[in-house]
């Protein structure tokens, strides 16, 4: 026996206010349990329901670097000041940057050393992946403004090299 398509119509319409019922059921659930995406599938249905959240990163009031990490060797500057130095190295990458090779080893680099183009200044660490960065030119370190172990942006100055 055929269906008429005044059955059809009904079915179709029951069909959307389920499916509209389901995503506003999920949409709740992503309210309740703050997670930004949820996605099922029952019957062959997929459905995804997500949000746009944005971050906004900020450090405490009271945020000071670790005492005794060699950041700079002549002072602190304000860092609109080092990203225009015509002598920093900017980050290729996002990543952790490492000194040395492994923990304990030598540094690749120190304020005072003399460096040659392509000379490794640091390693970042980006996806298990350890990336040497080479020095883009001649020349002595006279800054490190980075920590060993610390996450860099892409960008972000590295060291000066004068």
């Amino acid at each position: 026996m055929a269906r008429q398509p005044e059955d059809t119509a009904k079915s179709k319409s029951s069909e959307r206010s389920d499916d509209n019922a389901l995503i506003r059921e999920l949409a709740l659930l992503l309210d309740e349990t703050n997670l930004t995406e949820i996605e099922i599938e029952r019957a062959g249905l997929r459905v995804r329901v997500a949000r746009n959240i944005s971050i906004a990163a900020s450090l405490p009031p009271n945020y000071a670097p670790a005492a005794g990490a060699p950041v700079a060797a002549a002072g602190p500057a304000p860092v609109a000041d080092i990203a225009k130095h015509p002598g920093v190295v900017p980050s290729p990458m996002v990543g952790t940057v490492y000194w040395a090779s492994e923990p304990g080893a030598k540094p690749f680099v120190e304020v005072g050393s003399k460096v040659t183009a392509g000379q490794t200044l640091v390693i970042i660490e980006a996806m298990k992946t350890m990336n040497q960065i080479p020095s883009p030119r001649d020349g002595t370190v006279t800054q490190i403004l980075i920590e060993d172990g610390q996450p860099v942006e892409f960008g972000e100055p590295l060291v000066i090299i004068e």
